[in-house]
């Protein structure tokens, strides 16, 4: 029988009523399988997946499948975003026999959960066929499904292995001169980003890439940045009308999204484009910036403070079916309508034309051209103009909210809660907005309340049963960096406290020796030990694990925690061969170059002093401070009463104090 709906993923909730006998991923199922000698399906999707609602409804809610499902294997359903250590290693196989990947993941295994045949979406009739096909195998040929088991599971094994981290000095800064010369030809000068399709947003790698051009003073990366975050800003990869950014972009032009809203991107890019206005105020970025915290607090925030997960890219269209985008796509009648006079430059401003045009006489809103150049073409002001355009999205939010509205994912996770955490605190650091402070006090008191259990390990959800799973090494990493960044702009001892707590907790139970990584997850038990090593849409966990280890040797003054982190770094970056996979691992390494500062800043006004430091763009300093005598290494002995002092330090040595933000400024420059 279906045993899904005793699960509480939403994902995993919808395939509650399928025919077929699906169980969740647990000891007992593996172990059904091995008893009754049943091949076993492992099938892997998630809740915001277009492809994995479009394999439910042709595959898994059909009788006929079902009956071959039912009749000869074990079926497992996995939500990725429960269970990421279990998708990665059977992504790894998929690829391995398919050279692709991508969601739903469908993976065929011997009883052991060894894999033998996989791929991603499959229609009905090519889905039985396949079945079938290694169904008879398995009765009728199977010493050679055994010997393609063993050669797979060699060159898995093989893949999953990670060469020893020796103990090496880092390679020369100029090292990444080469690899950004590389990597800038992949650009797109005129819309942004990458030069192909599908277009991901990746905001960690355009972090790392306006430091480094910040600190290296490099003209043209700084302007493909601008380019790219204009570009975004301008949709319809971005919703003007409700906030909140797609997952990607299927054309070059950021126009049409894959519409599924998730929470790790809208985190990530409030702090990206936090970042890229205290380098550059532009108003186009703070708006973006607000109006993506809005989102999130009016769509994915629960009521114990935490965020959901996702929101689908499907609702139900004006003919009853479901259909994706059809939330947030307009038609021209519809925009004539309830725009009147105003529709003729709503049309220029959003591109209700052919640029615009997206399927089926449906448009996705996107600006190509700045407000004030079509201000001038039509003798208005900017500031009308830009008063309008507010006016028209609040009439369209209005109108989309009597539309059937896409399904909630509402899980929720301790890694993306994280991520949002980090958002929040950029943002209160960039405007210093006290909502902003206090929406992320809320959700870090819903993390430490909920997440983190009395024996010191997190859990990677929330669940109300109690029943969780245990944490992965991005719950830790993830969560310690998050709680470092509020410590900056709070200096609350215990937030720092708390995360060199996490990070010694993944020291004892992640780490291995032999390798010089963390693993995944504390208890291997798959059929290959995953270590997150290449940065994606998410930086890899051992990457942010690396940086959270040069905070805090910087704040303790531990020479273990910089070495450690050091040798995982220099391993990663000498062999680095495609940068954009790994962008953090390149800002480990700047975080560890002569180009980066501690500024210890202690006084009686030192926390109002420090937010104006961070109101500036300083991503090579690490900010401690105290109002009263700190026994925090970086700020022991230095407290001066009433006098606000920044120490300002580099490579272990500090310059003499100085009394004033524009002097810590100065003295941080690259």
């Amino acid at each position: 029988m279906n045993l899904l709906h005793l699960e509480s993923s939403p994902y995993l909730l919808q395939h509650a009523s399928n025919p077929v006998h699906w169980k969740p991923w647990s000891n007992d199922s593996r172990k059904l399988a091995w008893d009754s000698d049943k091949l076993l399906i492992i099938s892997s999707g998630y809740s915001a997946c277009h492809w994995c609602h479009v394999m439910e409804h042709e595959c898994f809610e059909d009788e006929e499948v079902a009956d071959v499902m039912n009749r000869h294997y074990i079926s497992i359903k996995i939500d990725r975003e429960e269970h990421p250590e279990v998708d990665a290693v059977y992504m790894k196989a998929v690829q391995l026999m398919s050279r692709q990947g991508g969601w739903p993941m469908n993976v065929v295994c011997l009883p052991d959960g060894r894999p033998v045949w996989g791929g991603t979406y499959f229609p009905k009739r090519d889905w039985i066929a396949a079945l079938e096909q290694l169904a008879g195998m398995y009765e009728s040929e199977r010493q050679k499904m055994l010997d393609y088991a063993d050669k797979l599971h060699e060159g898995l094994q093989s893949v999953s292995l990670l060469a020893p981290a020796a103990n090496e000095a880092l390679p020369d800064i100029s090292l990444l001169t080469n690899l950004i010369e590389k990597w800038s030809r992949s650009f797109d000068a005129e819309y942004g980003g990458y030069g192909r399709a599908p277009k991901f947003m990746l905001p960690n790698n355009f972090r790392f890439l306006l430091r480094y051009a910040y600190q290296n003073r490099n003209q043209s990366i700084l302007e493909h940045i601008s380019t790219t975050l204009t570009r975004m800003a301008w949709g319809g990869i971005f919703d003007t009308v409700g906030g909140g950014f797609s997952r990607y972009s299927v054309d070059l032009r950021w126009h049409v999204p894959h519409f599924e809203k998730m929470l790790y991107d809208n985190g990530q890019l409030i702090s990206l484009y936090c970042d890229a206005f205290r380098f550059s105020p532009d108003p186009l970025f703070e708006e973006v910036v607000r109006k993506t915290i809005t989102f999130m607090q009016r769509e994915l925030l629960s009521p114990e403070g935490g965020f959901y997960c996702a929101l689908d890219a499907d609702s139900i269209n004006q003919d009853g079916k479901l259909e994706e985008g059809a939330f947030y796509v307009y038609r021209t009648n519809e925009l004539k309508e309830l725009l009147g006079t105003d529709y003729a430059l709503f049309a220029e401003v959003f591109n209700i034309n052919e640029f615009g045009h997206w399927e089926h006489g449906n448009y996705v809103l996107i600006q190509n051209k700045p407000l004030d150049e079509i201000a001038a073409t039509h003798k208005i002001a900017t500031d009308e103009l830009t008063e309008k355009k507010r006016c028209w999205e609040q009439m369209l939010l209005g109108h989309r909210s009597s539309r059937p509205r896409p399904r909630l994912d509402n899980k929720l996770l301790t890694s993306w809660n994280a991520i949002a955490l980090n958002g929040l605190i950029d943002a209160y650091k960039t405007f210093g907005d006290d909502s902003y402070l206090q929406l992320a006090r809320k959700n870090v008191d819903f993390l430490l309340r909920h997440m983190l259990q009395p024996e010191g390990h997190l859990a990677h959800n929330f669940a109300e049963s109690g029943k969780y799973i245990e944490g992965y090494l991005d719950d830790y990493a993830l969560l310690a960096e998050a709680l470092l960044n509020l410590y900056s702009c709070t200096f609350e001892d215990h937030h720092l406290h708390t995360a060199r707590k996490l990070v010694d907790f993944a020291l004892d139970q992640f780490y291995d020796d032999g390798t010089g990584f963390f693993t995944y997850s504390r208890h291997n038990d798959l059929i290959a030990i995953h270590y997150e090593i290449e940065d994606n849409v998410i930086p890899a966990s051992n990457s942010v694990m690396a940086k959270n280890l040069v905070k805090l040797s910087r704040y303790f003054a531990n020479v273990r925690y910089e070495e450690i982190a050091q040798r995982m770094t220099s391993h990663i970056v000498s062999k680095i061969d495609y940068p954009s996979a790994f962008s953090n691992w390149m800002d480990v390494f700047l975080d560890l170059s002569e180009g980066s500062f501690e500024v210890a800043i202690c006084g009686h006004e030192a926390l109002r002093e420090a937010l104006l430091f961070q109101k500036h763009y300083r991503p090579n300093v690490l900010i401690a401070g105290s109002a009263v005598p700190s026994d925090i290494p970086l700020l022991r002995k230095r407290f001066a009463g009433d006098d606000v002092l920044f120490y300002v330090c580099q490579n272990k040595s500090c310059q003499t104090p100085v009394n004033s933000v524009d002097a810590a400024l100065l003295s941080t420059h690259p």
